[in-house]
């Protein structure tokens, strides 16, 4: 194997590399969520991205939040352990296909996520933990317990419109056919000219059918289904969750200290809908901002859309079989 090893040196510059890498064979990420979601987007939004997002992607989890590990390896306390295993998956050459979200503001270009977008007051006062280091275990409390001191309930107001999860196609599907040669494509193309009626030739209005919500919730979030890969299901969608405004304080510092550790829980009474698109319209003046696979952007109306199964990563074979169990149960 011939391995090519760039050490970044500042915020952004995977993102750029992946941009203007050549051909590859394999892509490594050796890193936390940060990095891996700078080379993913720096891939996607390549020229050529419909061709280079087929080059698997080997993830070795080195980062202070590595929340894709948890899909992709069997658990280990031991650390070391955990970065052979990752290390080895690549090696093995076992793939799983992973469910990506476009997220795009009004003027921005679009970032990428695995894992999913965050917004409110859960985010907020888990992004503050790190003040209160001198309070050694209590930390994580302490943040949650000074966020219910400033305001009580917390309450995020916002509108989302969105459409329902979309049929999966059949396996190989989304494979390309050879092209056909330039005379069978010129035969064809003048065969559907002449056959078409003029009428047909206007453009399809599409079918999607777009449903409103308006919001007025705790903690917002949109997230992929990576934590629970499911290989067998016939439909293609993400979760936006809504959690109640109705929890107790005590509630939001128990419950908000163990998201620190695993964002995936949700306190009792949130509500989930199934998505393949949505736009998320936030009122005039609203600050704060977003967590996008634990990286912070400022918080401003975008449209997300599902690219699923958009992206193979190299999976531990052990991890992959305790999936097909859980499956077949």
């Amino acid at each position: 194997m011939d391995v090519t090893v760039v050490k970044t040196d500042y915020e952004g510059q995977a993102k750029k590399l992946l941009e203007l890498l050549e051909n590859t064979d394999v892509i490594i990420v050796a890193g936390g969520d940060g990095t891996l979601q700078e080379v993913i987007t720096g891939v996607l939004r390549r020229a050529d991205e419909a061709t280079f997002s087929k080059i698997p992607i080997g993830f070795i989890p080195l980062g202070q939040t590595s929340t894709l590990s948890q899909t992709l390896f069997a658990e280990s306390g031991n650390k070391v352990q955990h970065i052979i295993d990752a290390t080895l998956a690549i090696v093995k050459g076992e793939t799983v296909p992973l469910d990506v979200l476009q997220i795009k503001g009004e003027k921005e270009q679009p970032v990428f996520a695995l894992t999913g977008l965050r917004w409110g007051s859960f985010r907020d006062a888990g992004v503050t933990v790190s003040r209160y280091w001198y309070l050694g275990p209590l930390k994580t409390k302490a943040a949650h317990f000074f966020s219910t001191l400033k305001e009580w309930p917390q309450t995020h107001q916002a509108s989302i419109s969105y459409t329902g999860p979309a049929e999966r196609p059949p396996s190989g599907a989304e494979e390309t056919p050879p092209r056909p040669s330039l005379y069978r494509r010129i035969l064809r193309r003048l065969a559907s000219y002449w056959a078409q009626p003029q009428d047909a030739l206007s453009p399809e209005v599409s079918s999607e059918v777009w449903k409103e919500v308006q919001l007025s919730t705790l903690e917002l979030s949109i997230t992929t289904r990576n934590s629970q890969l499911d290989l067998t299901s016939k439909e293609d969608f993400m979760n936006i969750c809504m959690e109640p405004n109705t929890i107790s304080k005590g509630d939001f510092i128990m419950l908000g200290s163990k998201k620190v550790r695993d964002p995936r829980l949700r306190a009792e009474g949130t509500e989930c809908l199934p998505a393949s698109r949505c736009a998320l319209l936030l009122p005039e003046g609203t600050g704060g901002f977003f967590s996008i696979d634990s990286e912070e952007y400022e918080a401003m109306p975008v449209e997300v859309k599902l690219l699923p199964r958009k992206l193979r990563f190299f999976c531990d074979p052990r991890r992959r079989a305790e999936m097909l169990q859980s499956w077949a149960e």
